[in-house]
C-alpha cells in the first residue's frame, strides 16, 4: 500500500509524525513524506524518511496556496498513493483539494484540534466550522480526532457519519524515552548545572511556541506576582516556520528577560530530560485538541497546571493530577500556582497520580495501531470494491 503523510513544515513531521512513520515503514507500507523545507528535513532523511519537499504555507495567501495544490496534485498523479494521510489545518485543505483533483482513492484527516474553538468570536466559529464541515463532507473518507469531545462536535454538526469519525486519542513513549527509569543521572546534573539550579528549587517549566494563543503572556505576569526566589520557571519554546506572531516573544523577552527567576531557554532536544526536573508544567493555552506536551509531563512525573478548554480536561484530573484554569486568567494561575508550592503532599500525589494516568490511557504505540488497524480496513474495503465494479465491467 502507498501511503503519503502531508504536513506543513518538517517540525510536525520530527515532533509529532515520526513515530507513525516508522511503524508504518515497519509494517511495509511504502511510505512518501511531504512538508515545506526547513531545519529538520536532512535530519529526517538520515533517519530513513522519503521526505518531498513542497512549500505550504500556514495561513491564507490565495496565490501560494493554489500553487501548493498544484505541486502536490503533480505529486500525487506521479505517485499514485492509495491512502493520502493529511494533517495539520491549512496544509489538510490544500492537500485534500489536491487529491480530489489527482483522484486519490482514500483520503484521511486528523484533526489534531479543530481550529475553531470555544474562545473565539461567534462569527469566525461558525465560518472555520462551516469550512472544516465542508471538507469533511466532500474531501474525506475518515477523520481521525484526537480529542472526544472534537469527535462529538464533528458528529453533532453532520461532519461524515459517524462510524467514519474515530477518536484515536493522542500519547508519547511512555516506558522508553519518557519514563523516569530511563532518564541518566549524569545529564540531569550537566542540565541543572546549565540552568544554574539547585536541589531544592521547585520546578515550574512552560513547554510550547512564544504565541499569545499559548497563554505565555499570563503564566509570566502570575509567576512574577510569587516573587519566590527558590521558584523558578523555565520557558521552553521560540517562534517555529512561518509563525504568524512575533509581537509576543519580543514582548516576554522586552518585559522578563531579566528576572533571574525566569530561564528562557529557546527549543530543546531533551524535553524528557527538562520534564524530570520539573514539578509543575503548566499548558495555560486559549485552544489545542489534545496536547501532547501534557502528556508528556505526566509520563515524566509532573503536576500539570492547564486551562480548561477542549483536550487538556481530557487529559488532566481536576484535584487529582493537576489543576484546570481558567483562559487568560493570571489571577488562577497564580493561586493554583500557590496552591501546589505551598503542599508538598498534594504536590507530589499529582505526580504519582499523573505518571500512572499516561501508562494507562496514552501510550503512543495503542494509538498508532489504533490508526493503522483503521487505515487498513478503510484500504480492505476500498479494495473489495474496486474489485467487485472490476468484476461487473467485465461482465
Amino acid at each position: 500500500m502507498k501511503i503519503i503523510e502531508l504536513c506543513a513544515i518538517d517540525q510536525t513531521m520530527k515532533i509529532f509524525l515520526m513515530p507513525l512513520c516508522k511503524c508504518l515503514i515497519g509494517q511495509g507500507f511504502e511510505l512518501t513524506c511531504v512538508c515545506s523545507e526547513g531545519p529538520y528535513t536532512e535530519e529526517l532523511k538520515g533517519e530513513g524518511l522519503n521526505i518531498v519537499n513542497v512549500p505550504i504555507e500556514r495561513k491564507i495567501k490565495p496565490v501560494s496556496n493554489i500553487k501548493s495544490i498544484y505541486k502536490l496534485y503533480k505529486l500525487f498523479r506521479s505517485i499514485g498513493p492509495d491512502v493520502l494521510h493529511v494533517h495539520s489545518p491549512v496544509a489538510a485543505v490544500l492537500g485534500r483539494l489536491a487529491a480530489k483533483l489527482a483522484k486519490v482513492p482514500i483520503v484521511i484527516y486528523t484533526a489534531h484540534g479543530f481550529y475553531f474553538h470555544d474562545n473565539m468570536s461567534p462569527l469566525k466559529y461558525k465560518l472555520l466550522l462551516n469550512i472544516e464541515k465542508h471538507m469533511a463532507r466532500y474531501f474525506t473518507d475518515l477523520i481521525f480526532t484526537q480529542s472526544e469531545e472534537d469527535r462529538h462536535t464533528a458528529i453533532r454538526n453532520g461532519f461524515i457519519g459517524e462510524s467514519r469519525i474515530v477518536c484515536i486519542g493522542n500519547g508519547v513513549d511512555v516506558y522508553g524515552r519518557f519514563s523516569p527509569q530511563n532518564i541518566e543521572p549524569a545529564e540531569i546534573g550537566k542540565l541543572k548545572d546549565e540552568f544554574k539550579l539547585a536541589d531544592s528549587d521547585i520546578i515550574i517549566t512552560f513547554i510550547g511556541r512564544l504565541v499569545s494563543e499559548k497563554g505565555i503572556v499570563e503564566l509570566l505576569d502570575a509567576f512574577e506576582c510569587i516573587g519566590i526566589s527558590h521558584i523558578k520557571l523555565l520557558v521552553v519554546g521560540d517562534v517555529d516556520q512561518g509563525c504568524r506572531d512575533h509581537n509576543t516573544k519580543n514582548l516576554v523577552f522586552n518585559k522578563y528577560k531579566g528576572n533571574e527567576n525566569i530561564i528562557f531557554t529557546g527549543f530543546r532536544r531533551d524535553i524528557n530530560n527538562v520534564l524530570y526536573i520539573t514539578d509543575i508544567f503548566c499548558l495555560p493555552s486559549y485552544r489545542e485538541g489534545m496536547p501532547r506536551t501534557i502528556i508528556e509531563a505526566m509520563a515524566m512525573e509532573c503536576a500539570v497546571l492547564a486551562t480548561d478548554i477542549r483536550g487538556c480536561r481530557e487529559e488532566v484530573i481536576e484535584g487529582k493530577t493537576g489543576f484546570l484554569v481558567k483562559p487568560q486568567s493570571p489571577q488562577d494561575i497564580r493561586k493554583k500556582l500557590e496552591i501546589l508550592i505551598a503542599d508538598e503532599k498534594l504536590l507530589k500525589n499529582m505526580k504519582v497520580e499523573g505518571r500512572k494516568r499516561a501508562e494507562n490511557y496514552f501510550d503512543e504505540y495503542k494509538i498508532i495501531s489504533k490508526q493503522i488497524d483503521a487505515i487498513n480496513a478503510l484500504y480492505e474495503k476500498y479494495r473489495c470494491r474496486s474489485e467487485a465494479d472490476n468484476e461487473t465491467e467485465g461482465r
